[in-house]
Parts: C-alpha cells; sequence; structure tokens
C-alpha cells in the first residue's frame, strides 16, 4: 500500500462520515452503534467493502422519507446488522473455525 493509497483512503472515510453527520441524530446514533458492532464481529472486508456506504445510502433514503430509523431498521439493532452480514466471512467466523481445528495442527 502507498502513501498515495493511504491518503486516498483517509479522503474517502472522511467523505463517508460527512454524510453520516448529516443525517439526523437518531440515524446517527444507530449508525455508530452498528459501525461498533460491525467493526467487533462483522465482515473481514468491512473497511474496504460497500457494507457502510450502503447503509449510509439507506439512512438517507429513509431520512428523506421522514422515516425514524428504527422504523426502517426495526428495534433490534444488532439483529438487523447480523442480517447484513449473514453470508458474509466475519471476523468471528475466523475465530470459531481456530478454535475448532485440532490442537497442534497447522494450517496449510
Amino acid at each position: 500500500m502507498s502513501i498515495q493509497d493511504i491518503i486516498e483512503g483517509k479522503k474517502q472515510w472522511r467523505a463517508h462520515m460527512a454524510r453520516v453527520k448529516a443525517l439526523p441524530q437518531d440515524y446517527q446514533i444507530v449508525y455508530k452503534e452498528m459501525q461498533k458492532y460491525l467493526f467487533k464481529v462483522g465482515p473481514v472486508d468491512l473497511p474496504d467493502g460497500p457494507l457502510l456506504p450502503r447503509i449510509v445510502d439507506f439512512f438517507e433514503e429513509g431520512a428523506a422519507a421522514g422515516k425514524g430509523v428504527l422504523e426502517i431498521i426495526g428495534n433490534d439493532v444488532a439483529a438487523f446488522c447480523d442480517d447484513l452480514v449473514k453470508d458474509s466471512p466475519t471476523y468471528a467466523n475466523a475465530y470459531q473455525e481456530s478454535l475448532s481445528r485440532a490442537p497442534g495442527t497447522a494450517e496449510k
């Protein structure tokens, strides 16, 4: 990864977070909770993948329609996040696989 890639990545992240800050307060709170949750158990490609920008797109549409954030995702934020990543390899899956391997066996 070159310095230019790092700089471009930071620009993209700042632009992404500016979009989040433009959302209504309730959306911002839920987004930040979702972000924390997904960074703990979420997909391996979360930082570079399309999931977080798609969540912001979805939230922008909901806010534009005048709906509250819980109206569009439901009351269980963790369940909503789990549903988003159900078909993606996650850090939690990788950890479970590492635990299920027999002790003393090396991965090839």
